[in-house]
């Protein structure tokens, strides 16, 4: 008789090889950002590279020039390109049983059971973190760099190897509640002004079609935007159109989406509602490292045999100056 061992093994390794892209998949549908990356094929699946270099359109071109006649024309270098470059990241979570539960459940149908228990587990871990990790500030080691670090709530800070206070380009935008607004004084976020702070960043945010597409918001902010809607307004329930699965509002063209709170595992942070343009926004994963099956592990000291899945990759941004947020104060 084959040992459970093997039998175990080659039970996860068909499964997780079956249905890889699957398992990716559901990652990305646990979370709305991503959700709305994929749907607009804005992961990007590459195979290698130091770091991860995203080249940055951040200057107009110097030479453009209205002339007449004979004038002499302006045909001098015009610096209008540069480079982010983000680190990788990695992930992994293990598929792990211990001899005594290989032994004891060494009927196929038994393994059959034990192995889908276990994978189910590792990609329900995965979904969680990697959707808390989206909105992280990036500063727990090896974590990678989520809307806290890429739209930070003062605008500021270091992203790709920029620092934004020595290059202004690289400056995201923030709308604070204690900052006076359109002329006037500080407010309180409620239903009542939830529009108003909306609105300014929304225009700040905005160049023709080039404009905000996905707007996330924490629950509290949310539920204020949601209960300040009148009958003047737009808004509408969407199921399938933008992010499949999420129930969004509407804001001018924008989704308006509940991430889930950090009770309920979705990562974004409390009172805090991101204008993002996801023209400009992607995941970036290594595929030798896509939630990638690794062969098998055994201790030389334990009675048990490990099946590591691994993931490698980071969030990346080539234009902050066209990513907001909405905070209470910062």
């Amino acid at each position: 008789m084959a040992s459970p061992n093997s039998t175990f093994t080659e039970i996860v390794s068909t499964t997780l090889r079956e249905h890889n892209r699957e398992f990716a998949d559901n990652v990305s549908n646990n979370n709305a950002l991503l959700q709305r990356l994929m749907t607009k094929g804005r992961i990007d699946v590459i195979d290698g590279g130091y770091e991860i270099v995203e080249p940055l359109d951040y200057a107009e071109n110097s030479t453009y020039q209205r002339y007449s006649g004979y004038d002499s024309l302006n045909v001098s270098v015009s610096d209008v390109l540069s480079a982010a470059k983000y680190d990788w990241k990695q992930a992994a979570v293990h598929i792990s049983a211990s001899g005594l539960e290989l032994r004891n459940n060494s009927g196929e149908n038994q393994l059959i059971a034990l192995a889908k228990s276990r994978i189910t587990n590792a990609i329900r871990t995965f979904k969680n973190n990697i959707s808390s990790d989206v909105y992280s500030d990036g500063t727990t080691a090896n974590q990678i760099g989520g809307l806290q670090s890429i739209v930070s709530d003062a605008g500021t800070g270091t992203v790709g190897g920029i620092n934004s206070s020595s290059f202004t380009f690289w400056l995201s935008n923030s709308q604070k509640a204690d900052d006076p607004i359109q002329g006037g004084g500080a407010v309180t976020i409620s239903k009542s002004t939830m529009t108003s702070l909306m609105q300014p960043l929304w225009l700040e945010l905005s160049r023709g079609n080039d404009k905000v597409d996905l707007i996330v918001a924490s629950n509290d902010y949310y539920t204020f935007y949601w209960n300040g809607l009148s009958d003047l307004q737009r808004y509408e329930s969407n199921h399938t159109k933008a992010v499949d699965g999420f129930e969004s509002l509407k804001f001018v063209t924008a989704d308006v989406v509940f991430d889930g709170g950090t009770s309920f595992g979705g990562g974004i942070a409390s009172s805090h509602m991101y204008f993002l343009n996801t023209d400009y926004l992607k995941l970036v994963v290594h595929s030798d490292a896509n939630m990638t099956e690794v062969a098998e592990q055994r201790a030389i000291n334990q009675d048990a045999v490990v099946i590591p899945i691994i993931w490698q990759g980071n969030m990346v941004c080539s234009n902050r100056k066209l990513q907001g947020v909405i905070t209470a104060s910062g």
